[in-house]
């Protein structure tokens, strides 16, 4: 036999060598007892060898077999981005867009109000409370009280006696007057006025003949101004707020008389809020108003009301209380002002959720409330928050005084503070925001406008017997709140 090495160096490859290397191993003589070698296979590709398996058939032909561990996985289609031609649809409508002059129109965003106003929807859609009955019902309960409230027809002259909330002649007056009221009590605002008369004067020509010289206020500084209504209360805050409207009602006016006058030259209309529905002779009326003061908002006749509120609440210090009330006495068109009387009742009423804000409740019941009612349910709630022994802000359950009450309402409210419940505490105290002298009130309230004249004004309730007495006298102590039609009852 030969050398094991000599086997070794052999190298089997095919067939032939195959045979070969069998005859040097065994030999000759041994050729009848060899045993057949299993015959190697070919090394194929990877992927190859996977899809098929080689073995010899019974006619030594190669038989292929298919194995099912080793079939083919199926190749993926490969990634191809699609292509999406966007450009026909972009330019056709760019087309639809660009007008007739080939511009491009912005698209207008829609403004909200500064206050969160709705005009012409309710912030609660779904409270279908007050009914157009509800409402009469209450205002039939309170005039047998109170008697019946009419809205003059005319509004009278300025008085210098009573302050007032906006019922005068002129609009700017109204607004300073209504400012004047605002936070504090009848008396309060009455000295106030009396202070600037006393200071500066009164006008002698115009429809605000009679009442404060608002063009002497203007031009004085505001030292002078916050010391002439000091007796009044909050002098820095109101004497601010007066400083700074006169300040914009002059700048306003006298950027609206030069659109007015290039109008009227160009005939190109004047962009200014308003004069898109006036006539040729109204705006000519105006600019002859401009020629007598430009401390003047007459202008603001001539705007839907909608229109004016939103542009008295431009002014600083003025909020929504304010506005409706200048609308509603002055402008004598229907709204729904609601004051921290007004907003208690229609509370306990139901006519708003018990968490809507004064300013959600004036949305609302400004839809809800019929126009022929809002003057006189105004006043009625005022009269009859200050003087129920129930429905007053400070009154407890279980007192002489709310025993005594005859509400005619009773059946009708429901009360959720603790002091109104039977065993509240006819002690506690109701949390005021008590402003120190110059305006400035506890941390995190803001003054300036009404917004905060809901509690504030609860200061009235506790002062109530003082300015009972002060009528009595025929000081004529009269604000708003203490009923403008008292000689049409």
């Amino acid at each position: 036999m030969l050398k094991a090495d000599n086997v070794k160096s052999e190298n089997p490859t095919d067939k032939s060598s195959l045979a070969q290397f069998s005859l040097k191993t065994d030999g000759a003589e041994n050729d009848g007892d060899r045993k057949p070698m299993p015959e190697t296979p070919i090394r194929r590709g990877r992927a190859r060898a996977a899809k098929v398996a080689k073995t010899d058939g019974e006619d030594g032909d190669i038989k292929v077999e298919h194995s099912e561990e080793n079939k083919s996985k199926q190749k993926r289609a490969p990634h191809t981005k699609k292509i999406v031609d966007t450009s026909r649809d972009v330019l056709d409508k760019v087309n639809e867009l660009i007008d007739a002059s080939g511009n491009v129109p912005k698209k207008e965003r829609s403004k909200k109000h500064r206050y969160g106003l709705t005009p012409g929807h309710s912030p609660f859609p779904d409270h279908v409370m007050p009914t157009p009955e509800a409402c009469k019902e209450v205002n039939r309960l309170l005039s047998e009280l109170h008697g019946k409230v009419e809205q003059p027809q005319v509004v009278p002259p300025p008085s210098m006696n009573v302050t007032g909330c906006g019922e005068v002649p002129d609009l700017l007056d109204a607004i300073l007057r209504t400012k004047l009221s605002a936070s504090t009590t009848a008396n309060n605002a009455n000295l106030s006025l009396k202070g600037l008369k006393d200071t500066f004067g009164l006008r002698t020509s115009g429809i605000g003949k009679g009442s404060v010289n608002w063009e002497a206020v203007h031009g004085a500084d505001l030292s002078t101004v916050i010391e002439s209504i000091k007796s009044g209360g909050l002098a820095k805050t109101k004497g601010t707020d007066i400083k700074k409207i006169l300040g914009m009602v002059y700048a306003r006016n006298l950027a609206r008389r030069d659109e007015l006058l290039k109008e009227k030259e160009s005939g190109e209309a004047a962009d200014v809020i308003g004069t898109d529905h006036e006539t040729r002779r109204q705006k000519d009326a105006e600019l002859a108003r401009f020629d007598e003061t430009l401390l003047t908002m007459d202008h603001v006749f001539e705007m839907t009301t909608d229109e004016a509120m939103e542009e008295i609440t431009k002014l600083p210090g003025i909020g929504v209380k304010t506005a409706s009330c200048v609308i509603l006495f002055c402008m004598k068109r229907p709204s729904f002002a609601v004051d921290t009387h007004v907003w208690r009742h229609c509370k306990w009423l139901g006519w708003v959720p018990e968490k809507a804000t004064r300013d959600q409740t004036f949305s609302h019941c400004e839809v809800r409330v019929p126009d022929h009612l809002k003057y006189s349910l105004h006043q009625l709630f005022l009269r009859h928050g200050k003087t129920c022994g129930r429905c007053r802000a400070n009154t407890s359950a279980g007192t002489k005084e709310w025993d005594e009450a005859d509400c005619p309402i009773e059946h009708l409210v429901s009360r959720k503070e603790a002091r109104k419940q039977p065993g509240g505490s006819p002690y506690k105290k109701t949390n005021l925001v008590v402003r120190k002298k110059g305006g400035k009130g506890i941390k995190g309230k803001k003054g300036g406008d009404d917004d905060t004249e809901e509690s504030e004004l609860e200061i009235e309730d506790e002062v109530i017997n003082q300015e009972n007495d002060v009528e009595g006298e025929g000081e004529g102590e009269q604000s708003e709140s203490e009923f403008e039609g008292d000689g049409n009852m």
